[in-house]
């Protein structure tokens, strides 16, 4: 039922189409192209796109679609890992501190309003810089650990009102191990709003990554990512626009998506949307259409004279 919600919300299946067709362009385009991204053409300096370089060359010479597609699949691996792990974080922080509640509601939730306090952009270009010889997943782990903290409120109070449904309780009295209960019963009752959250996380994780990148606090050189690209080539996008708005164009690309996704698994897997609603709707119009045919043939075979005389008779008898 939840995928023929899904497919019948075209949003989505667009967005999965072109998320689809991303990937494929990040990790399959490389191998389309000779050109290496950090290999220069001393012979083609900012040259426009042609048929040798597909989307121009920059200031030393290399290649603009090669430099792309190596942006865009750092900025898709960073927004997946960052949503991964943000989303597995707030839901074990979130389903703990609701199933437990006292003491360990009280500390995880602290621990939770202390990580809103801190001015999270700040934390990570303060810190970023000391993590050069870490690699890139180290500013992963960084993303995420400053991006789980509203999902893990929402979860927990989910959590409230779940670890007091019927089924809980009886597991509870059964002397089932609390962490079982909660990957085995609260986890799976919450798993629409934390896919839902995942899918959405990965456009923001993308956009953080960006953003980080653009002021040199991300991805650094000789690697790029598409915030580094951006952030090259917004001085020179007037006078060569191509170093510029293919990377921009891939993210805004990318970003909506991923929203038409979250939008359509939310329809999807919410019972009272209006999406939800419709399906049944056009089954309940279509029984209609049918029904009075039907109600012809009951009616037709139930109210024979010969039957009824027959039960008339019995009865009679009887």
């Amino acid at each position: 039922m939840v995928l023929a919600r899904l497919l019948a919300a075209r949003g989505a299946v667009a967005g999965a189409v072109v998320v689809l067709l991303l990937f494929l362009l990040a990790f399959a385009g490389p191998h389309l192209t000779p050109w290496d991204y950090a290999t220069p053409d001393y012979g083609a300096l900012r040259r426009p796109p042609s048929a040798t370089h597909w989307f121009g060359t920059n200031g030393i010479g290399q290649d603009v679609f090669a430099q792309t597609l190596r942006g865009l699949q750092k900025s898709l691996v960073i927004g997946l890992l960052v949503a991964l792990f943000s989303t597995v974080l707030a839901s074990l922080v979130g389903a703990c501190a609701g199933y437990f509640g006292g003491w360990t509601d009280r500390l995880l939730m602290f621990l939770v309003d202390l990580m809103l306090v801190f001015p999270s952009f700040l934390v990570i270009t303060i810190v970023s810089p000391r993590l050069k010889g870490a690699g890139w997943l180290a500013f992963v782990l960084l993303l995420a650990l400053f991006n789980w903290m509203i999902t893990a409120r929402v979860v927990r109070s989910m959590t409230l009102s779940l670890r007091e449904r019927e089924f809980v309780r009886a597991a509870r009295f059964m002397g089932v191990h609390p962490l079982r209960i909660i990957t085995r019963h609260v986890l799976p009752n919450v798993a629409s709003f934390l896919i839902i959250d995942a899918t959405l996380a990965v456009g923001g994780a993308v956009m953080s990554e960006t953003a980080l990148s653009y002021f040199g606090f991300g991805v650094k050189a000789p690697d790029v990512s598409l915030g580094t690209l951006l952030a090259a080539g917004t001085s020179e996008a007037p006078v060569f626009p191509w170093l510029f708005y293919f990377a921009a164009g891939l993210l805004v690309l990318f970003v909506l998506a991923v929203n038409l996704i979250g939008d359509g698994l939310r329809d999807a897997l919410d019972p009272t949307s209006e999406a939800a609603r419709r399906p049944r709707r056009s089954r309940r119009s279509r029984s209609r259409g049918r029904g009075p045919d039907h109600g012809d043939r009951g009616d037709h075979g139930g109210r024979s004279e010969h039957g009824h005389d027959r039960a008339t008779g019995k009865r009679s008898r009887a």
